[in-house]
């Protein structure tokens, strides 16, 4: 009795001490919806906090170190992936996409929903040393557990229907989530298919320089 006594106790300082540990905002994987698109554009504003490096003297003095390409994963309420691209992002660097002009402009179903579940999966570009490589292309269908890393931090904004009867758009940051084994494979899966398919359907456009924020009223 006195050992049960002992572990009941270990775990309950355990259960606290989980409690008490906040959920690191530049986990590799994060999620967020998107939702009322029809009513404005909903936008995903990414950085790189450097948490893998990054050159001495900035950019265009010595090597390139501590880039990471955010893989982008978009999914209809129904759990279908609709689109997916990657984004190289630099060190203190900052990007953003556009739910409507970049997700669903050109969706692999040919549906437009009119809210989405963004997935981002952070993970070191290529090059030697890893981390040096200027391209991400095709990395979210490639992406694998030892590629993982953290450094992306982001914000996204989304509108809501306010008691007036009009819409207020809000921002907030991505939530931290755990990523299964079986989970990533599947986004990379799914979205291999879609890079495959060689029609230009469900690849999302390109990361655009700077961020687009949003008013809150």
């Amino acid at each position: 009795m006195h050992l049960r006594n002992v572990l009941l106790a270990i775990l309950a300082l355990a259960m606290v001490a989980m409690a008490a540990d906040p959920v690191a905002l530049d986990g590799p994987f994060q999620v967020r919806y998107a939702a009322n698109t029809t009513f404005g554009e909903s936008y995903i504003n990414i950085t790189n906090d450097g948490a893998n490096g990054a050159p001495l003297l900035g950019p265009g003095f010595g090597d390139q170190r501590g880039n990471i390409c955010v893989n982008v994963y978009a999914f209809s309420p129904d759990e279908q992936m609709i689109s997916c691209c990657s984004c190289l992002v630099t060190p203190n660097g900052l990007v953003n996409l556009g739910v409507n002009r970049d997700l669903t402009s050109k969706t692999l179903t040919g549906i437009i929903p009119t809210s989405v579940v963004i997935k981002l999966v952070a993970s070191l570009s290529g090059g030697t040393p890893a981390g040096s490589g200027t391209s991400c292309t095709n990395s979210a269908a490639s992406v694998t557990t030892a590629l993982l890393v953290p450094g992306m931090l982001a914000w996204g904004t989304t509108n809501h229907l306010a008691p007036a009867g009009d819409y207020e758009v809000t921002e907030t940051p991505f939530s931290s989530a755990t990523l299964s084994a079986g989970e990533l494979a599947s986004l990379g899966g799914r979205c291999a298919a879609i890079l495959g398919n060689g029609s230009g359907f469900g690849i999302c456009r390109s990361c655009q320089a700077g961020a687009l924020g949003a008013a809150r009223r």
